[in-house]
């Protein structure tokens, strides 16, 4: 964490002396003397400048919130194994065709359920060349947007493909970020405020207007923590814990000083 003073800046000498006991180390350049360096710290969290007009304070500031998911993708799908590949094939249909059925028979709209691949595989027995079936892997995301319902759902899904049913995971998301949004960018105006006030202060110069505002990040969710479960394994339908997800944007605001 470093400061930098350019040459044709000058802070009082008590100033000078507060900035050295909040950051512990700066750098600072005069026209007559030359300049010497200190530095502390891995990454700078201001930059202050000056010219003949002024000078400017530039900050980075943090915002994070956090958020439950409301949807959850299901990644499923159908494994068949026969002696050819039709009937592989028609079981295959069959199983997948339950599943769907399932699904929107709990709510999901088929607009919310597409189909995501298919593969046909001959089986071999140990190191012989000559096929002794085939295996048929039909597979399907599904989009559930009620979590509450969640459980229950997948639950009738995998009865529904019986012994032939395969899951590849379910992903949490959070999709309503308008809000969320709105508070940490108010957050991360607030940090960077802070902060330029506590080097303004520290320098002994008066903190002026912002100049500059940009937006680092557009934002990054992160997956935080569990809830409790909406189910016990035992009431028949698969426990869904929507946890909870952070976002964080960071800005650079550039403010005039002295």
């Amino acid at each position: 964490m470093a400061i930098t003073l350019k040459p044709g800046y000058r802070a009082p000498a008590a100033g000078v002396a507060a900035a050295a006991l909040l950051i512990g180390s700066f750098l600072i350049g005069t026209t007559q003397s030359g300049s010497a360096a200190a530095r502390t710290g891995s990454a700078a969290i201001a930059t202050l400048t000056s010219t003949a007009t002024g000078g400017k304070i530039t900050v980075t500031g943090t915002g994070t919130v956090t958020g439950t998911p409301n949807q959850l993708i299901l990644s499923m799908g159908v494994k068949i194994n026969a002696g050819s590949v039709s009937a592989a094939l028609q079981q295959a249909n069959r199983a997948a065709g339950r599943v769907i059925a399932s699904l929107k028979g709990g709510g999901v709209t088929a607009a919310d359920i597409a189909t995501s691949g298919l593969s046909i595989q001959p089986n071999y027995r140990g190191s012989g060349q000559t096929p002794i079936g085939y295996g048929v892997s039909e597979q399907l995301t599904a989009t559930l947007t009620d979590l509450g319902k969640a459980g229950s759902q997948i639950q009738a899904a995998v009865t529904a493909g019986g012994n032939a049913t395969t899951v590849d995971g379910v992903s949490l998301n959070l999709t309503d970020t308008g809000g969320l949004l709105a508070r940490a960018r108010a957050a991360a105006v607030r940090d960077a405020q802070t902060k330029a006030a506590q080097f303004a202060r520290a320098l002994g110069q008066p903190l002026g207007s912002v100049i500059s505002v940009s937006d680092q990040t557009s934002f990054n969710l992160y997956q935080f923590a569990n809830l409790p479960a909406t189910a016990s394994s035992g009431s028949g339908r698969v426990p869904v814990s929507p946890g909870s997800q952070q976002l964080s944007i960071q800005i650079t605001v550039v403010y005039a000083v002295g």
